[in-house]
């Protein structure tokens, strides 16, 4: 979540900084703006909300919805493909993780 207080400068290479409205991330995606309402239905994404609670999206949101949109195109029901993204992340944090421990096992001062 983007520091609250912090000069905009500071929050341009921020990846989730809510920058992008609604409609500008429609255009960004090439889709609707009810496409982008059922990806947060289906939970798959979370927009921010501004104070006038109009819904603002982060570019790495904006990836998020773009691979869910990739696997619509490709015929996928936007629930199912809500669910296959989330578990590409899941999948990938695992690894991640996997990668970071077995790093940490083959340091010549590992406890173990």
């Amino acid at each position: 979540m983007p520091a609250e207080n912090a000069p905009v400068a500071d929050n341009l290479d921020d990846d989730d900084y809510p920058a992008y409205t609604m409609g500008r991330a429609a255009d960004v995606l090439g889709t609707t703006p009810a496409f982008l309402r059922a990806v947060g239905e289906a939970g798959l994404i979370t927009p921010l909300r501004s104070e006038g609670r109009h819904r603002r999206y982060s570019r790495r949101q904006l990836r998020v919805a773009a691979r869910a949109r990739e696997l619509v195109d490709q015929g996928t029901p936007i629930e199912a493909a809500c669910r296959i993204v989330s578990l590409e992340d899941q999948l990938d944090d695992a690894l991640r993780r996997n990668r970071d421990m077995r790093r940490k096992l083959d340091e010549p001062d590992a406890d173990i």
